[in-house]
């Protein structure tokens, strides 16, 4: 039976899951193909048969319509689950590579095995896809897993307690809930993998324990993500994507557009037109529920301290928790809302004269986990592919990116590092051992043997 811990900070527990755990994985259990694809059609079917429960967690925790309960948290999971239960046994198979003539008689190949006994430390902003979608990969790599949802978002984590005993294999996976003191003593464990999804600095305090124990590490941390609209972007597709994609979840995203590098020529026109979106999508409510006090305290602060033109919006309801969806233009770029990280609904747009200008903009600070543009033009396209780092890019559109198995999703530098989704969950939660065979007979290597003569150094100079 799954073991979890208290939502307090009682680890008491902790030492004995994991070593159920590991003793599972000893037993050769989860290697087995047939029982990763049933573990994988079992979690698909969790968040599909239990979409009710789940939306109404993350509206009790997030204040979270449930059409984007479904489109972020339950569909991204299930069909990320699904793509890895039809294709985890063409995953597995041997990838043979062919060898250099110096290496002949000989086969290679690389061998998928599974790491051992995994953590994944969710993140409470969507805290299904976020915790169950890295599951994905690790229980398709053949690993046990240990899954610790934020307590940041409780409903959530409570529901993913209660659902993963009934669904996976309790022998193999494991809830268990808590506070960050529950994470430094999971992670003082000495898990054979680590997955962590959160800001930055968590990030850095996550790899160093994990340092304590050579403990390899994923990180999916967050950033600044620009957005770059060219002279030539469609504007009033870019306006209603853009205001779309910051006001999902309260624009409590890690890939939402944390600014806008605008050129001044479409400025005023991208503003008012994001204004106007606003107003449509947002008609009738109140303001965009934060996650709690804190989160709701920082985002206030940097409002009263901006130095910018707010053009929409910066209304704010303590009782309730809401900030209204807020356009701020040109702040000054040493303020808050230039320097860390936003994560709420509130959007600076910050005039460039020239597209030079945002790509110097955006290379001059740390690499974003995504980056954004807006254009027509095939050249401007490709040239930020080209010269813009980030972790992911995405063309006239956001947030996409996440969504699909087909590419790997993770940010590069202080961003995170690693990266999963599809094939590349599998292969990030694997570990892959190179394979040489070589025959016994005939020995050709008889040459590299001593005594070293001078005839068969020349005769390996050739070969090798």
């Amino acid at each position: 039976m799954t073991t979890v811990a208290p939502a307090s900070t009682d680890t008491s527990d902790i030492p004995s899951v994991v070593a159920k755990l590991r003793k599972t994985f000893a037993t050769g259990r989860t290697r087995d193909v047939a029982w990763r694809k049933r573990q994988l059609e079992a979690l698909e079917k969790l968040v599909t048969e239990n979409e009710g429960a789940i939306a109404e967690a993350l509206e009790k925790d997030l204040g979270r319509k449930p059409f984007e309960a479904w489109l972020a948290d339950i569909a991204s999971t299930a069909s990320e689950a699904a793509d890895a239960a039809k294709n985890v046994g063409k995953w597995t198979k041997r990838k043979h590579r062919l060898l250099e003539k110096a290496q002949l008689p000989g086969r290679a190949w690389i061998e998928y095995e599974p790491f051992g006994v995994v953590l994944v430390i969710g993140a409470w902003n969507f805290p299904f896809a976020l915790t169950l979608g890295p599951a994905v990969g690790a229980l398709a790599a053949g690993n046990a897993v240990v899954l610790k949802p934020s307590e940041v978002s409780p409903a959530s984590s409570a529901l993913m307690a209660e659902l993963v005993p009934k669904y996976l294999d309790t022998d193999a996976v494991a809830v268990i809930e808590g506070d960050g003191a529950v994470s430094q003593e999971l992670i003082a464990q000495g898990f054979d993998k680590l997955c962590f999804t959160g800001g930055t600095e968590i990030g850095r305090k996550v790899y160093q324990a994990a340092a304590e124990h050579l403990t390899p590490v994923t990180l999916e941390l967050g950033g600044k993500s620009p957005v770059i609209v060219a002279a030539d972007a469609d504007i009033a597709v870019a306006a209603k994507r853009i205001a779309w994609t910051k006001l999902i979840n309260s624009g409590q995203i890690c890939i939402a557009p944390d600014y806008l590098l605008v050129d001044a020529s479409v400025r005023d026109e991208l503003v008012a037109k994001i204004g106007e979106t606003i107003a449509k999508f947002e008609a009738g409510s109140s303001g965009k529920k934060i996650v709690n006090e804190r989160h709701f305290g920082r985002l206030t602060a940097a409002l009263a301290a901006t130095k910018g033109d707010v053009a929409v919006g910066g209304g704010s309801n303590a009782a309730n928790i809401e900030i209204e969806p807020t356009v701020v233009v040109d702040p000054a770029l040493d303020e808050p809302l230039m320097t860390d990280e936003i994560f709420g609904p509130i959007l600076p747009i910050v005039t460039v004269k020239n597209l030079d200008e945002a790509i110097d903009f955006v290379n001059s600070r740390p690499k974003p986990l995504a980056a954004y543009l807006f254009t027509k033009s095939k050249a401007t396209r490709e040239r930020v592919i080209k010269e813009v780092t980030a972790g992911g890019m995405l063309v006239n559109h956001l947030l996409f990116q996440f969504s699909t198995t087909k590419l790997p999703f993770g940010g590069v530098g202080p961003s995170g590092m690693g990266s999963y989704h599809g094939r590349f969950g599998f292969e990030e939660f694997s570990h892959r051992k190179s394979v040489l065979t070589k025959p016994t007979r005939p020995d050709l290597t008889t040459m590299i043997y001593p005594p070293y003569t001078d005839k068969a150094w020349k005769l390996a100079r050739k070969l090798f």
